[in-house]
């Protein structure tokens, strides 16, 4: 602390976040892993604004953050002016047909749909193997709580603020081979870019972002936060130990489900259930369910549990292994307290 993250020791601090990221969560050898400005936010749009238009897009969404990705895609990059875009939508609770992206066309997805709890299904299968596009995956809320298929993502973007629990305002980028060589052979036409988002110099992708020389200013505090969340992740078994937990965690709320009628997933595939950001619906309108989560907030049992504004009216639970199973099996007899004292007031 106190000290520049151009010194040598700041510099080694976070190189040493990116080789432990890389190491426990699996991330192939010939992978670039960097830290960059303005979280997961940050890390996607520096991926879109530098990789497509190359050739044609299909977007997939099925919740708000999704959507987003499709907005500017369409509305800031104008894509449709120069290539094909592809929409895939589906709503709250359901997962589009992902079978009909074409391997040809780059494809943006996000990988665990935080406001909605419904994910991708594991491995990935809709994502071809002898794919010529480029795949842009969001991961802010499945990175270290679900298997990531490193051989189906070219561009990976998370922040270590969601499943790990850390401080803010940074994000992880994950580039593969084939990302790296897009970003070294093509250059979009009348796009400018903003200083943090050039990660390519001469032509050639900016090896000390990969390196730790971060293209501004982070915080190192943030950094030290998050290096402590990747030991803990390494002392508890490292990511497959935390994946095991998040599952377990999601466990306890689907046994809960299963015993009351009153309650469900907003997630209508238990395939594509997620195991973080647990939608569930009740038997309340809006405003029954405002008092529900007021009076679980009141109680100082739960906090922020409301669904997300754009989302049906619902409550969100985290299960991610931050989490621990104990604190849900607890939750559970408040959330019944919570729904009986609304439904006969």
């Amino acid at each position: 602390m106190g000290r520049s993250h151009r010194s040598k020791i700041g510099k080694e601090r976070l190189a040493l976040a990116i080789s432990e990221t890389k190491r426990i969560l699996k991330v192939p050898d010939d992978y670039h892993v960097g830290i960059v400005p303005a979280s997961d936010t940050g890390a996607y749009e520096m991926a879109m604004w530098n990789v497509l238009g190359q050739r044609n897009v299909d977007i997939c969404h099925w919740e708000s953050f999704g959507k987003g990705w499709f907005a500017d895609a369409v509305s800031h990059l104008k894509l449709k002016d120069t290539v094909e875009v592809t929409e895939f939508t589906a709503d709250y609770g359901s997962l589009p047909d992902l079978s009909k992206t074409n391997p040809d066309h780059d494809i943006c997805f996000t990988f665990n749909g935080t406001t909605s709890g419904v994910r991708v299904e594991d491995g990935c299968d809709f994502i071809s193997d002898d794919r010529t596009g480029l795949t842009l995956c969001d991961a802010t809320s499945a990175c270290f709580a679900m298997n990531m298929p490193w051989e189906k993502l070219d561009i990976t973007t998370y922040s270590w603020q969601k499943v790990l629990g850390g401080e803010g305002a940074h994000g992880i980028l994950i580039l593969s081979p084939r990302a790296v060589e897009r970003l070294e052979s093509y250059t979009p036409e009348n796009r400018p870019l903003p200083k943090i988002f050039r990660m390519v110099k001469k032509g050639k992708v900016d090896a000390g972002i990969f390196k730790g020389s971060t293209i501004n200013t982070p915080s190192m505090l943030a950094v030290e936060d998050y290096i402590d969340a990747l030991e803990w992740a390494d002392a508890s078994g490292g990511v497959d130990a935390l994946i095991k937990m998040s599952e377990d965690n999601l466990g306890v709320l689907e046994n809960f489900v299963a015993q009351n009628e009153w309650i469900d997933f907003l997630a209508k595939d238990p395939a594509t259930r997620s195991s973080t950001s647990v939608c569930l619906t009740l038997d309340l309108d809006a405003d029954q369910i405002k008092k529900f989560v007021a009076l679980l907030e009141t109680e100082d049992v739960a906090y922020d549990i409301g669904g997300y504004r754009d989302a049906p009216p619902s409550i969100r639970i985290w299960c991610g292994s931050t989490v621990e199973k104990a604190d849900l099996e607890a939750l559970c007899p408040w959330l019944q307290w919570a729904y009986d004292e609304v439904k006969s007031a």
